[in-house]
């Protein structure tokens, strides 16, 4: 590849990549080169598509606190109704959100509200516990919180975090809510609370909401892409051709090169096994930061490889049914529930979330007489449900499904398993020294890490992109002082709840 002017490599082509490649092209003169090992862009939030019917990897709804992330949306996808006189399939659609929780057999509100549904569900018995016990840690809360368990406490009472964030949180997860560090809660769920559904109800109540000044789990709306959320990047990756970026799917990175605390250049690797060097003079980086570190060919201090090597992930499958219909209706005599996603609090099956994608979307699905839905697990890479053979697998979901009272099988007439591997980074291995890896990463000047799995946080699809501006303006400007990127998804106004 002959090296004409400034260029930059970007190694992963999901949000964060792309929005960098996109800011780039449309903001300087270097040449763009973004290195992806999968075939499909969009990183965790592309879109499978099988038999004419989409299929999300995770829910990912577009609502911003940031007016940058949102007009970005906007001018790269029109909102429909703004657009919808050019027969231009390139827009997003204003959706309605209901997410709820599966518990006890029984649909709950997500965020759990105190409506008389709620009442019915628990029982007083139950919902009087609850009462006292959030009364208590109000009184005596944990002075310092050294767990997700004491984070979860602190806002909910111990009884509520007993009844519907242990065991999902393990679910996610694999561990223990005890082992997980804080820092979890800070970023997904800080500044949701009792007191803040509370607050959301009464404003809603006097017409006065702002979407803006509220939890995001508590709107109501947000934007997504016509045929999916992987319809957008996929948009964006032409915007970047058109620009004179490329794209080299189905590479992946070996070798990352630097000399004297710089990097010059990165050796991929193709599906043939053909290896080749592309030079560089900057690096950004959405790969997870193991297998960054890992392919550095400088030295290394022993102790960001230790680190490094101690980060730990959770992977996820997802099981796509093509149903008839399912045994829980909606209004208007639909064969489904209206729900975007359902969180599955029960404990006697392994499913931790299903996706109802005609409520995503209507054109998400091929057949108007059709129900599609995503079962969704999470797993460990290499574990007896990541090594289980498809029609096994299944079959397990659809016989949860089934046990659960959502589905009949015998209304089952096709399905696809999807395996994402390093979908989550986690919160405990050696988590708690990421700043090691992160005092040595930011010495090397023309490196940038952005993103979920590159900075190893748990970045919405607005944070990851927001951390990819941020590297751009310090290539741009010269700015040598990465501490805006960290910021991002730290600060009270970008937090998501979850």
């Amino acid at each position: 590849m002959k090296k004409s002017k400034k260029r930059v490599v970007i190694v992963g082509a999901g949000p964060a990549g792309l929005t960098a490649a996109l800011e780039l092209g449309r903001r300087s003169d270097t040449e763009v080169v973004v290195v992806e090992q999968d075939d499909a862009v969009g990183g965790i939030s592309r879109t499978v598509r099988y038999k004419g019917n989409n299929m999300d990897l995770g829910g990912h709804r577009y609502f911003s606190k940031s007016d940058t992330v949102t007009k970005w949306w906007e001018e790269l996808m029109p909102v429909a109704d703004e657009a919808a006189q050019d027969g231009n399939d390139d827009v997003m659609l204003r959706r309605n959100r209901l997410s709820r929780i599966y518990f006890l057999r029984r649909f709950f509100d997500y965020p759990i509200s105190l409506s008389w549904q709620t009442v019915r569900n628990l029982g007083m018995r139950r919902l009087i516990r609850i009462g006292l016990s959030y009364i208590r840690i109000r009184l005596f809360p944990i002075r310092k919180e050294r767990s997700l368990e004491d984070f979860y406490i602190n806002r909910f009472g111990r009884e509520l975090y007993e009844t519907f964030f242990r065991d999902y949180t393990q679910k996610l997860w694999g561990v223990e809510c005890r082992a997980i560090s804080p820092e979890w809660g800070s970023q997904r769920v800080k500044g949701l609370s009792i007191g803040a559904a509370l607050a959301h109800i009464a404003r809603r109540i006097g017409r006065r909401t702002d979407p803006k000044k509220v939890e995001t789990s508590l709107i109501d709306r947000f934007l997504y892409p016509k045929f999916g959320s992987g319809h957008i990047w996929e948009v964006a990756a032409r915007r970047i051709a058109e620009a004179g970026g490329e794209i080299l799917s189905g590479n992946r990175v070996t070798a990352i090169h630097t000399e004297n605390g710089h990097v010059t250049g990165v050796t991929v690797v193709d599906k043939l096994g053909c290896e080749r060097r592309i030079e560089c003079d900057w690096l950004i980086s959405s790969m997870p930061v193991r297998e960054l570190i890992a392919a550095m060919d400088g030295p290394v201090p022993p102790e960001v490889r230790e680190v490094a090597d101690g980060l730990i992930y959770r992977d996820f499958m997802t099981v796509g049914l093509l149903l008839k219909r399912m045994k829980i209706t909606g209004p208007e005599g639909k064969c489904y529930p209206p729900d975007t996603w359902i969180y599955i609090q029960e404990r006697d099956v392994k499913a931790g979330r299903v996706q109802v994608f005609n409520n995503w979307s209507p054109y998400m699905v091929r057949d108007d007489g059709t129900v599609w839905i995503g079962v969704e697990y999470f797993v460990d890479e290499g574990d007896e449900y990541w090594t289980m053979a498809d029609e096994d697998f299944i079959a397990m979901a659809a016989r949860e499904m089934e046990h659960i009272g959502m589905i009949d099988r015998a209304d089952v007439s096709d399905a696809i398993v999807v395996r994402v591997p390093k979908a989550y980074p986690a919160y405990f291995g050696t988590y708690g020294r990421m700043e090691e890896i992160r005092r040595w990463t930011d010495r090397i000047d023309n490196l940038f890490l952005v993103g979920r799995n590159g900075m190893h946080r748990y970045n919405n699809i607005d944070h990851s992109m927001l951390t990819a501006m941020a590297a751009v303006d310090n290539i741009l400007t010269g700015r040598t002082d990465k501490s805006n990127i960290w910021q991002v998804n730290v600060e009270q106004e970008y937090h998501e709840s979850k």
